[in-house]
């Protein structure tokens, strides 16, 4: 699976933990560009994509995501 199969399901997930239907899943979206995106929705955001892809995200994994460009990154390498 390649990025670009990765950005339509991250939109869907993102629209959906931050419950807004314009968001979209950008390599430069990041926490400061979406309102609501705090510590606890990011550990939602988190484990809704683990689920969605079936994998698993290490802590230091997350501490290093600066931008959803990142966090499709790391999707495509552990799937």
């Amino acid at each position: 699976m390649d990025e670009a199969q990765i950005y339509p399901k991250l939109t869907e997930i993102f629209r959906n933990v931050f419950a807004d239907d314009t968001l979209e899943a950008t390599p430069t979206l990041s926490a400061k560009d979406v309102a609501g995106w705090d510590s606890l929705r990011n550990i939602r955001l988190m484990l809704t994509v683990e689920r969605a892809y079936g994998i698993r995200f290490s802590a230091t994994e997350i501490g290093k995501l600066q931008n959803v460009g990142d966090l499709a990154q790391l999707v495509r390498t552990k799937i």
